[in-house]
């Protein structure tokens, strides 16, 4: 997409059918407006289409498909945005008949994406979840040789050179799996050497505030924007609590509704930082008017990455934002555990700061391990296996106290037993 100062002419096109009421695809387009903006484009109409359900061919009906093409004629049109995703053969054909570029709901995000990649493992994603996105839709770039393309015995070169182009890009979906395979490893050895530290999960909906939380509470100096996707990379910091223990705070990329599945299976190898957490902070923007929805949107992109199985502690942002004081106190008693903040102000950070070491202090195990003096060997190797808070040597033993966190209990002991049956 173009940059601001050239911004591409938009319209957005929503539809209604029995599964989808047309207050809720209202809400839809305001965030595909937003979705839109944040790649560079200006909405200049939205179209909202009812029909019993969606037109194979059009998504829109073939009727409606024709104003959309004499509206973006008569407004200049860059592109027409869906909200919902289109087949390859309704892109094609609403494209021939509209004569502007079609984009919808998953092209438009991976543009945002592409857009926000900063990092090398956030290149590799996007590109990666591109190319599985171009893959069935290949046959629309090769138009300009239909002609020549025709059944058994007469192949031209138009169909060849879409076979040419789906193998290259198969093989690079190879290339780039394997890259994501081995950063991902590289990160399994960046966790492993944090593992006795308690790991917090900053988790919630696109923009609302889990960035200016990150930085409020460690000064990690995180991109805040108040636009969509503004970071897409995990970010980990250390956090100091009251008292003088170290905890990490780990900022993911934002969910949002209808998050096409591809875009969730290239982002797991950074998801996989908040798969390691003891602890999710999921962040909710308190003001906003479908923060009902956006929760339970969150609680069901946690449940496909399998990561509903963690303590969750609700944090309400933007609480001096909110126009119904109400609200909070029924929050209190419907949506323990919660704490109330307001990241941009500092509001309750203290309050949150303290539940979150009643936590790490609940996530942890203190043990004293005794040793005989003929062993004492073992005890530098118990530094990679726990944290080691103090060493005791008497006459005879050797007194060891250790922690580590309660969800290692399992690995801990394994290794622990195995160290300790061997010689020193």
């Amino acid at each position: 997409m173009q940059e601001a100062d050239n911004k591409e002419r938009a319209i957005v096109v929503g539809l209604i059918t029995r599964q989808t009421p047309s207050w809720r695809v209202d809400d839809y387009l305001d965030e595909l407006e937003l979705l839109a903006d944040t790649a560079g484009a200006e909405v200049l109409e939205r179209v909202v289409q009812q029909r019993d359900r969606m037109d194979s061919a059009y998504m829109i009906g073939r009727g409606k498909a024709e104003e959309l093409a004499q509206m973006a004629r008569y407004l200049d049109i860059d592109l027409i945005i869906f909200d919902d995703d289109l087949s390859p053969a309704q892109a094609k054909n609403i494209e021939q008949l509209c004569g502007v570029k079609i984009v919808d709901r998953s092209g438009l995000i991976l543009d945002i994406f592409a857009k926000h990649a900063r990092t090398r493992e956030a290149r590799t994603q996007v590109e990666l979840a591109q190319l599985k996105y171009l893959l069935p839709r290949l046959t629309g770039q090769w138009r300009h040789l239909e002609r020549q393309v025709g059944g058994i015995g007469v192949r031209g070169p138009g169909e060849t050179q879409l076979e040419v182009d789906r193998r290259l890009v198969r093989k690079r979906v190879g290339i780039l799996e394997k890259e994501l395979e081995k950063i991902s490893s590289q990160r399994e050895i960046r966790r492993k050497n944090r593992r006795t530290l308690f790991k917090v999960a900053l988790i919630g909906y696109t923009n609302v505030g889990k960035s200016t939380l990150m930085n409020a509470l460690t000064n990690a100096e995180v991109l805040v924007e108040d636009r969509l996707f503004a970071t897409l990379d995990a970010t980990v910091r250390s956090l100091e609590l009251p008292d003088r223990s170290q905890v990490l705070l780990i900022d993911t990329v934002g969910f949002i509704r209808k998050l096409p599945h591809h875009l969730v299976a290239s982002f797991k190898s950074t998801l996989e930082e908040a798969g390691d957490a003891d602890l999710i902070l999921h962040v909710i923007d308190v003001t906003h008017p479908a923060y009902v929805e956006q929760i339970t949107i969150v609680e069901s992109v946690l449940k496909e990455l399998h990561l509903d199985d963690r303590p969750v502690l609700k944090v309400f942002n933007k609480i001096d934002l909110l126009e119904q004081p109400g609200l909070l106190a029924r929050l209190k008693e419907t949506e323990q555990p919660c704490v109330m903040v307001s990241a941009q102000r500092g509001i309750q950070l203290s309050q949150l700061v303290s539940r979150i070491q009643d936590y790490a202090q609940e996530a942890l195990r203190f043990e004293c391990l005794e040793l005989p003096l003929e062993k004492a060997g073992l005890v530098g190797k118990l530094y990679e296996i726990v944290e080691v808070i103090q060493t005791n040597y008497e006459d005879s033993r050797i007194l060891v106290d250790i922690k580590y966190a309660a969800t290692q209990e399992k690995r801990v002991r394994a290794q622990l037993d195995k160290l300790l049956t061997t010689d020193a």
